[in-house]
């Protein structure tokens, strides 16, 4: 019974980074325009995780398309800016879109 209430512990902890992405996400308005595994106005973001999954620069292009938008990455409908967002929360953002692979 130990065992299976520290498993059940254990894998609803880890869960939780990613439940507050999704969170954090919703919160400014990107699922709105995206979605995990189909493209809504922008493309899924398993879609760009997959371009971006041997660029080594990934990290920084994502956290830069968030932070400042973009335009012509993925058709003519440009990506607004989330200025608001602090740094810390462009980054956890880019790293979990970049990991759904």
């Amino acid at each position: 019974m130990k065992h299976i209430l520290l498993t059940l512990a254990l894998s609803l902890t880890m869960g939780m980074p990613a439940m507050a992405n999704i969170e954090l996400a919703k919160k400014n308005a990107c699922m709105g325009c995206h979605a995990i595994d189909s493209k809504v106005l922008g493309p899924a973001f398993k879609d760009v995780a997959k371009r971006y999954a041997s660029d080594k620069e990934a990290l920084a292009k994502v956290s830069v398309s968030i932070k400042n938008g973009g335009k012509d990455k993925w058709g003519t409908l440009a990506m607004p800016p989330s200025e608001q967002l602090s740094d810390a929360d462009v980054r956890t953002l880019s790293a979990w879109v970049l990991g759904f692979k």
